[in-house]
């Protein structure tokens, strides 16, 4: 999400006529986008703009823009008193206070309320910047802002607001002109993107804008992240089964496999239900890839009841598995009611068991790749000079090749594979 509100942030500033700079020193308006899902990323995000204060100590007519989910959709004036230097502050998603700001001191009030209807986040008329012109072969389209579900353990409610659909238009419109500017395959965002529509009467379900979606010509490829257990329809299943846009690729957390442990995180479901719904994804898609989301070490939980999420993913051995470690998050309430009470080691240890569980399971599953031919979506090339691209199901595939691939849907024989990615050759 945050990849796709700075691409939308830097389109808005170029038609401003500003243009990119890698060095900050160089820069007359800077804005850090943050994320604050876990501790370490806002603590990363605080040192970096802490590091942006001698710029603005050194050239007063710098704009330092802060901006994403430590600013939140609420003021927050110790926010403003602990960063003085910062001249603006944004909400997720929203470049508006920016483009007022800048208007405002270059002596364009005039022109405010015209330009920020133009620029509003959800205008339907997203330019690629100019450093991704050409280059950019995947792209994100939020289609569902903010969040109602409130995990006990998310910051993201209370940072990015409550649900909100965007309109199917604006959807339309933002796809119809990535392709137009080159993009072959676009990936629907959400928190719940599932959701989508459900707050809105007159919009479509995610699957009736997915089959919107699939008329657009030169779109190659369709994604949507990430779901929610209980909002997995038949429909949507059916559609990613029967439209070929649509890849064959769910990413559904789980977060852990103990039902206690799942009540405490308030998520709505059982392990059994999971494994259900697993069954059900795999029976109506055939060949589908399956990612998950597992926290470890959540408040309270035993041995025992890690012992649950281990064989779970035993069990079901999904495609992918994100894992992370519980940290508290203030104001959450985790945060509030619950004690951190599982040691950090142990907590390594529990992610360690299940990262070297997962790369077995991920391991077998691609050997199964070996002498296939797939088509592949090549997006750029690497470091060591392959080109990089993607399987329908989402796995990584580098080709040796002097030939342009960028962009380019081609077969590809399978020669190796591994646990995080594969190697192939193109198939005449």
């Amino acid at each position: 999400m945050n990849v796709a509100d700075s691409m939308r942030v830097a389109s808005s500033l170029e038609k401003l006529g500003y243009h990119n700079t890698d060095k900050p020193v160089d820069a007359d308006v800077i804005i850090l986008n943050t994320c604050v899902v876990r501790q370490s990323a806002e603590d990363k995000a605080v040192g970096r703009l802490s590091s942006l204060k001698p710029l603005k100590m050194k050239n007063p007519d710098l704009v330092i823009n802060l901006m994403g989910c430590l600013v939140g959709v609420k003021d927050n004036p110790k926010l403003k008193k602990r960063f003085p230097f910062v001249d603006v502050f944004s909400p997720p998603s929203d470049p508006a206070p920016l483009i007022k700001h800048l208007l405002e001191k270059e002596g364009k009030s005039h022109e405010l309320d015209e330009t920020l209807a133009r620029f509003a986040y959800m205008d339907g008329d997203l330019v690629i910047p100019d450093t991704e012109q050409g280059n950019l072969v995947s792209s994100f389209v939020p289609v569902v802002l903010g969040c109602s579900h409130a995990c006990t353990y998310c910051i993201i409610p209370y940072r990015r607001g409550i649900e909100k659909s965007r309109d199917p238009q604006e959807i339309l419109s933002d796809a119809n002109a990535l392709v137009a500017q080159g993009v072959k395959e676009i990936t629907l965002l959400g928190q719940i993107v599932d959701r989508y529509g459900l707050d809105q009467t007159d919009y479509p379900t995610l699957a009736g804008m997915l089959r919107r979606l699939h008329t657009i010509d030169g779109l190659e490829r369709i994604r949507f992240l990430t779901s929610h257990p209980n909002y997995m329809t038949d429909e949507l299943l059916d559609v990613v089964a029967e439209y070929p846009k649509v890849m064959p690729h769910i990413e559904v957390p789980i977060q852990a496999g103990n039902d206690q442990v799942l009540e405490n995180m308030h998520r709505g479901y059982t392990n059994q239900q999971y494994r259900e719904l697993v069954a059900r994804i795999r029976d109506r898609i055939p060949g589908v890839s399956i990612a998950t989301d597992i926290i470890v070490g959540f408040p309270g939980e035993t041995e025992e009841q890690f012992q649950d999420t281990y064989d779970l993913l035993a069990d079901l051995k999904l495609d992918v598995a994100h894992l992370a470690r519980y940290s508290p998050r203030t104001g959450t309430v985790s945060a509030r009611r619950m004690e951190d009470d599982v040691p950090d080691e142990e907590k390594w240890r529990r992610f360690r068991l299940l990262e070297d569980l997962q790369e077995s399971i991920v391991a077998a599953i691609h050997a199964n790749y070996q002498k296939q031919t797939v088509p592949v979506l090549f997006e750029e090339k690497s470091k060591k000079g392959r080109w990089r691209g993607r399987t329908e199901t989402n796995k990584l595939v580098f080709v040796e090749s002097q030939d342009e691939l960028r962009g380019k849907l081609l077969p590809v024989q399978i020669d190796w594979t591994g646990p995080w990615s594969m190697l192939g050759h193109l198939v005449s």
